[in-house]
C-alpha cells in the first residue's frame, strides 16, 4: 500500500492539485480507472460497443464486485446511480396494506424517499430515532420491529457522522425474525468490509469509497430473493426474447442480469472494472486499516484546534469519515472557500436543526502530511475570522456544501 510519492501522484494525479478529502462526496477518479474509461471510448470509434472484448469485461467485472462484498457473480447487477437500485428494491416487492417498512429519516435522502413512496400503496413506514445521529444499533433495531414489520432499510455508514453499521449483527437478528434487510451500501464499499452473507439487497454507486465513475456500481439481490423482488424496468436483456422476438409470457433470466432492462453503461464498466482491480489489489481490510490511521491523526490535529468532532472516533463503528464544528462559532461554509482557496477539497454539511459542519473523508493514499496541510489551513481560516468570499462562485456548483 506504501507508495513512494512519484507513484503515488502518477497513480492519483488529483493529489498533484492539493489535498482531495472528499471521497465520501464524489470522488476523483485514479489514473488507471481514467485511462480504461478513455480506452474503451477509443476502441468504441472503430467498433461496436459491444464488441467482443467488452463482454468478456462485463462478466469479469461481475466476478470482482461479487468478490469485493462475499456474493455470487450471478446476484450482481451493474447498475447506478445508489437510488436506482434502492428504487428497485423499493417497487418490486409485492407488499400488502398495513406491512411495514423500517428506515431511518436522517438517512441520506436518496435511502429514504423510496420507502415514503411506499405509503401510498398502503405500507406503513417507520422511522429508527437513535440518541446519536446515526447511531443505528441492533439494539435500536430490534426494540423496533413489529409483527407486521417486512423490511428493514438502512446505510452501512451515517454520511455524516460516519458511524458504521454492525451489518452481521442486525442482519442476522432480521432473518431470525422474517424480516428483509435493504442496505444502501456506497459509503462502506471500497473503504471496509461489506459483507452480504446476511443482507437481501444492496446498492452502492462507485463514485465515492469505490473510485470510480458515476452511475455505475453494484446492485445486489440474493438469489433466495430472486422470486421475490420483481423487476419493474423490463427489455429484451433481462426478458427471454429469442432472436430478439417478443414472447407470449414475461420470463426473466435466471441471474441478477433480470434486473438490466437493456444496453448497459460500457464505459463507467470499464472504469469501474479498473477501479475494483485497484482496490482488490490493495486489500480492503488493508485499506479499513489504513483509514483508521489517518482518521486518527485527523483527530489530533482537530482536538488541538477545539473543533467538536461528531460521530464515534475509534471501535468497529468509527469511520474516515470525520465530521466536526468549528470551535468559536466560526461559520463552517466560510471555512470551506477558505480550505478550497488553500486547495483542500472537504465537504460542509447541515443536520437537520441548521447546524453546519465541515466533513474531512480521506482515501488509502492520502497522506499525514496533506492531512497536516488541511489541519494548517484550517488553522489559518480560524484566525482570519472565516472569511466568506475567498474563491470565485462557479455556475452549477454550490460553493458551500459542494457535490453531494
Amino acid at each position: 500500500m506504501t507508495f513512494d510519492e512519484p507513484t503515488r501522484l502518477a497513480r492519483f494525479p488529483i493529489a498533484r492539485e492539493g489535498a482531495f478529502l472528499a471521497h465520501a462526496a464524489v470522488t476523483a477518479l485514479p489514473e488507471a480507472v481514467a485511462h480504461a474509461m478513455g480506452r474503451y471510448a477509443q476502441a468504441c470509434s472503430t467498433q461496436h460497443q459491444e464488441f467482443g472484448d467488452f463482454l468478456d469485461d462485463l462478466k469479469a467485472t461481475r466476478h470482482l464486485a461479487a468478490r469485493l462484498i462475499g456474493a455470487r457473480a450471478s446476484e450482481i447487477a451493474l447498475l447506478g446511480p445508489t437510488s436506482l437500485g434502492l428504487s428497485l428494491f423499493a417497487g418490486g416487492i409485492d407488499w400488502k396494506p398495513g406491512d411495514e417498512v423500517l428506515c431511518y429519516r436522517d438517512d441520506y435522502p436518496a435511502n429514504v424517499y423510496p420507502w415514503m413512496e411506499l405509503a401510498r400503496r398502503g405500507v406503513v413506514v417507520r422511522f429508527l430515532e437513535p440518541e446519536e445521529p446515526g447511531a443505528i444499533t441492533p439494539e435500536l433495531v430490534e426494540r423496533a420491529l413489529t409483527p407486521k414489520t417486512r423490511l428493514v432499510a438502512l446505510a452501512s455508514a451515517h454520511f455524516l457522522t460516519g458511524y458504521r453499521l454492525d451489518i452481521g449483527a442486525i442482519g442476522q437478528l432480521l432473518h431470525g425474525r422474517g424480516v428483509l434487510f435493504s442496505l444502501d451500501g456506497i459509503q462502506t464499499c471500497g473503504a471496509f468490509p461489506t459483507p452480504v452473507e446476511h443482507v437481501d439487497f444492496m446498492s452502492a454507486d462507485a463514485h465515492k469509497w469505490l473510485l470510480g465513475p458515476m452511475a455505475i456500481g453494484i446492485v445486489y439481490v440474493s438469489e433466495d430473493r430472486f422470486e421475490e423482488l420483481r423487476p419493474t424496468l423490463l427489455g429484451a436483456w433481462n426478458v427471454h426474447s429469442p432472436d430478439f422476438i417478443t414472447q407470449d409470457a414475461i420470463r426473466f433470466v435466471p441471474t441478477a442480469q433480470r434486473y438490466e432492462p437493456g444496453v448497459l453503461n460500457g464505459t463507467g464498466i470499464l472504469g469501474f472494472k479498473a477501479a475494483l482491480e485497484l482496490l482488490l489489489d490493495v486489500g480492503i481490510d488493508a485499506i479499513a486499516g489504513r483509514l483508521m490511521q489517518l482518521k486518527a491523526h485527523l483527530l489530533d490535529g482537530l482536538d488541538a484546534l477545539g473543533c467538536e468532532v461528531v460521530g464515534p472516533r475509534e471501535g468497529p463503528a468509527a469511520h474516515a469519515i470525520t465530521t466536526f464544528a468549528p470551535p468559536g462559532g466560526h461559520a463552517a461554509g466560510a471555512l470551506f472557500d477558505h480550505l478550497t482557496a488553500a486547495g483542500i477539497t472537504a465537504s460542509c454539511r447541515k443536520d437537520r436543526s441548521g447546524k453546519e459542519f465541515l466533513r474531512f473523508s480521506p482515501h488509502f493514499y492520502n497522506t499525514e502530511a496533506e492531512l497536516d496541510r488541511a489541519i494548517e489551513a484550517l488553522r489559518t481560516g480560524l484566525e482570519r475570522g472565516g472569511r466568506r468570499g475567498l474563491i470565485p462562485r462557479r455556475p452549477g456548483f454550490d460553493p458551500q456544501f459542494g457535490p453531494c
